[in-house]
């Protein structure tokens, strides 16, 4: 893990420099205010809820953790709300590693002036637990503090019977009493510290409470009560648990003890305004006002970053030549990720009122609820998909195709894990074999959605719809691009036919990638269908919850590897890249520094014009 770090810091810094020609530096425009222009949006600004980088974002620059990542580093913590780091030669990790204990700081303000107390962590993570939204970062707490991926599993143990989202409902006041005193002991107030209580030893566990999105930020108890929120009782949780997203307290509002306070979202003007937070316990940041523009168009971007009315934009691969040549902007390009990017096949895909399906039968006009539930149909994406075209067109040349979920860069991944490769007469010898051969009779009609202005799912899309249509000529598929929140509604709602999603590390560690695409409650799982949970289920399920347990590291390579070689037998994505990191931004702006695990782009507290 440390010669990771070494390289992520070489690297880093070795970008570090302008590619651009040398020209008179501009004055610097609005030098009070920063403006970020990028794609989509936040889906919520809740930090139980959020798990997408445009959220994380905007919840970052607003809240602390109690510890941080090194600047530059992703295996050494540097203390935040917290005035030390655990470890067990500082006596805060017990020998068994099953308890943390984590000295909380004094003085610290809340945006409303509130004081930061130990009481106010233990209410960010006990909410954060008895919250636990489908499809959302939870099961990073629950796991270790708990030893499930989410309460309905919890609650299917505590029973007897398995016990979903739909029939949480049922689960009696006794269990939903034992399931509060468990999420209450695993998180203590004791004096001045909070103390985290483990089901079991869990390697990643401070590289979870270090992530700076999200999950692990400390909230305001007294302004969150005083507002609607759960009151941190027993008998009232299971109000609060799995809500729907608008309903949340903290959907477009908040307040932290980071740099800068929420002015507004302003859906409708499409941007995020923040203001400095002055008494903040660093100090105030050197720029007062930030504003994060969408604007899905990248022509509209470039021309604001060239007239200097932004200072930063989001570029897609294919468009950096076009910025480099801009006097007054640099490029910072080949910064090493931890991410990937990949093509979700929904295996069970409801087909009522659901126009990406078309008919919804097996007809030749649309496709099947199972359609993607048959291993030749998801093989047959799979050798339609051209990665050569994908990487050198649409990344320029800065990714590589990934050898199955866990990036290259990670401990336990297999270099020398077979992968799938453009052949489209292996996939017509596919799409014979699908459905006992009437798929390839019929044909089959359907919709593949990205969201607008990501112009790199865009491409895939049609990568894949140019190649699929030339085998059949009965074959048709629509390219649809739409709004970046309702992307990620119909993804919740599981009425996407296939997705792209990109994966960014939560924390560095090859259980963070195979959970999240394999497991049956994992971040995709519910949005790839009951089918994909049983297979799930079946054969993956146990591997994961092995290769996290043990601490053996032969064992954990055997693991994963194995996991690897599922994900390519199964077929249960198409691994579309793992690429290189790059910012754009006008040469005035000083101060960036890069980790592979933050959220979103930028760290506005540390920039400065």
């Amino acid at each position: 893990m440390r010669a990771i770090s070494r390289l992520v810091v070489l690297l880093a810094l070795l970008a570090l420099v302008s590619v651009l020609p040398a020209a008179q530096a501009a004055p610097v425009k609005n030098p009070d205010t920063f403006v970020y222009v990028t794609i989509g949006g936040p889906d919520s600004l809740d930090p139980a809820y959020a798990y997408d980088t445009a959220s994380g974002e905007v919840i970052y620059n607003m809240y602390d953790n109690l510890i941080a990542y090194k600047p530059g580093d992703i295996s050494e913590f540097v203390p935040m709300l917290a005035t030390k780091v655990p470890t067990v030669e500082n006596g805060l990790v017990s020998k068994d590693g099953r308890t943390y204990t984590f000295p909380i700081r004094k003085g610290v303000k809340f945006h409303n002036g509130d004081t930061l107390t130990p009481e106010d962590v233990e209410y960010s993570f006990e909410r954060s637990m008895i919250m636990d939204p489908d499809g959302g970062p939870v099961w990073m707490l629950l796991e270790p503090l708990l030893g499930v991926s989410s309460l309905n599993d919890l609650a299917s143990d505590l029973m007897g019977t398995r016990i979903t989202s739909d029939t949480f409902d049922k689960v009696d006041s006794k269990t939903l009493r034992k399931i509060y005193d468990m999420i209450d002991k695993a998180v203590e107030v004791k004096g001045d510290n909070v103390v985290f209580h483990l089901k079991r030893p869990y390697p990643p566990f401070l590289g979870i409470l270090a992530h700076s999105a999200n999950w692990s930020v400390i909230i305001n108890k007294k302004w969150c009560i005083a507002h609607g929120d759960w009151d941190g009782k027993a008998d009232t949780w299971k109000k609060y648990h799995n809500p729907p997203k608008e309903k949340t307290v903290l959907f477009d509002k908040g307040i932290g003890t980071g740099p800068y306070k929420l002015v507004k979202w302003d859906k409708n003007a499409k941007q995020v305004i923040y203001t400095r937070f002055d008494d903040y316990w660093r100090g105030p940041a050197p720029v007062k006002n930030v504003f994060i523009k969408y604007i899905d168009e990248f022509n509209t971007r470039k021309l604001m970053l060239q007239n200097g009315e932004a200072d930063m934009i989001y570029v897609d691969n294919m468009y950096l030549e076009q910025v480099k040549t801009i006097p007054g902007v640099k490029v910072i390009e080949d910064l090493p990720s931890i991410q990937n990017v990949a093509v979700l096949f929904n295996q069970t895909i409801p087909v009522e009122g659901n126009d990406d399906v078309g008919s919804g039968k097996l007809d030749g006009n649309g496709i099947p609820s199972d359609f993607f539930a048959d291993i030749h149909v998801r093989r047959a994406f799979n050798y339609c998909f051209d990665w050569n075209a994908y990487i050198k067109e649409v990344y320029q040349g800065q990714a590589r195709q990934p050898k199955g979920p866990i990036p290259i860069a990670l401990p336990y991944a297999n270099p020398k894990q077979p992968t799938y490769h453009l052949d489209l007469k292996k996939a017509e010898e596919e799409f014979k074999k699908a459905f006992g051969g009437k798929l390839w009779e019929k044909g089959f009609k359907m919709t593949i959605s990205y969201n607008s202005g990501n112009e790199q799912r865009k491409a895939g899309a049609e990568i894949l719809e140019a190649n699929i249509e030339s085998i059949n000529r009965k074959f048709k598929i629509d390219v649809r691009g739409v709004e970046w929140s309702t992307y990620l509604d119909k993804l919740r709602s599981g009425r996407q036919t296939i997705f792209f999603m990109g994966w960014l590390a939560d924390y560095p560690d090859a259980h963070n990638f195979v959970h999240p695409y394999m497991h049956s409650n994992g971040a995709f799982a519910g949005y790839m269908g009951e089918a994909m949970k049983k297979l799930a289920r079946e054969k993956f399920d146990s591997l994961i919850e092995q290769g996290i347990a043990t601490v053996d590291s032969k064992k954990r390579q055997e693991i994963y590897h194995k996991l690897q070689n599922l994900a390519y037998e199964e077929a249960i994505a198409i691994f579309a890249a793992e690429p290189t990191g790059h910012r754009v931004m006008r040469d005035w702006v000083k101060g960036f520094t890069y980790n592979p695990v933050r959220p979103g782009e930028f760290d506005f507290y540390e920039l400065s014009k």
